[in-house]
């Protein structure tokens, strides 16, 4: 069950409207690494959880700030389309000022929102539930909540170089804090588990049953050796169960493939089968 605040998680006031700005910060809102796929991702993850109690509340809080992060970035984009001019393009090209706003805002910002946020990116596509992942197995899934804060914060970086409007870069200073509390957080986790499952998920998985003689073989088919020096081409691996191996440019273990010829109701292009080949099967 969820209970709806009035207030703000924290502040989201602009010092001035913005309509370009407001198309560049939807890409933390409805982008693939913005506020409501984290939302989303978290929610699911913690809806499908099975196992220890604190995860799934680690992941349901979680989830419910990133609502409160939506409601204060879509506050934000709709308080800077505050007074946006909508007028004719035969005006804008007579103002400088306004031909470059109505050049550079969404025109959705006006046409379908009616000066409010959209679940789109700032290229305007539509959010969609396949940014989100929600495996089962908490280890992968952290590692994708630590890979989607990652991404989210350096966004918001971004965003903050971008603008000098001391309201905006305020919220952004919030958000870019809790992408550092989250970071953590699911880093914290992350370091947790491994500690019971070792570092490659599935743990569940026997070993026996992959082949092991290439468990831990790293090819480099670059064309150069520069990875040759890193961590991961030699010495012991970071499970601690092999020792890693460079191999430059491998053999390939299989052998060149040939299909069996289509039937003629698909109708492919038909081939001759060349008499010194073998037969194909």
């Amino acid at each position: 069950m969820f209970y709806h605040v009035k207030n703000l998680q924290y502040n989201a006031k602009p010092t001035r409207p913005d309509a370009v700005y407001a198309k560049k910060l939807q890409e933390i809102l409805g982008g693939h690494f913005g506020e409501i796929s984290v939302a989303m991702q978290y929610l699911f993850q913690g809806w499908n959880s099975r196992g220890d109690e604190k995860y799934r509340d680690l992941l349901l809080a979680t989830g419910t700030e990133e609502l409160a992060h939506v409601e204060m970035l879509a506050t934000m984009i709709a308080r800077l389309l505050n007074d946006a001019p909508i007028g004719d393009q035969e005006l804008a090209a007579k103002d400088p000022v306004i031909g470059a706003v109505l050049g550079g805002m969404n025109p959705q910002h006006v046409i379908v929102s009616g000066l409010g946020s959209l679940p789109v990116d700032s290229a305007g596509n539509p959010w969609t539930a396949s940014y989100i992942g929600a495996s089962g197995n908490l280890l992968a899934d952290f590692r994708a909540n630590l890979t989607a804060e990652s991404m989210g914060r350096l966004q918001a970086v971004r965003l903050y170089e971008m603008t000098t409007d001391p309201g905006v870069k305020d919220m952004l200073s919030w958000l870019i804090a809790r992408d550092t509390m989250h970071q953590n957080q699911w880093y914290a986790a992350i370091c947790e588990l491994e500690e019971k499952e070792n570092i490659v998920v599935p743990s569940t998985f026997p070993r026996s049953l992959e082949k092991q003689a290439v468990s831990y073989e790293y090819y480099d088919l670059s064309g150069g050796t520069a990875s040759k020096e890193g961590r991961w081409a030699h010495g012991p691996s970071m499970d601690g169960l092999g020792q890693f191996q460079y191999v430059h440019n491998p053999e390939p273990f299989g052998k060149k493939p040939r299909l069996k010829p289509a039937p003629l109701y698909v109708h492919d292009t038909v081939l001759p089968n060349p008499p010194h080949m073998p037969p194909m099967y």
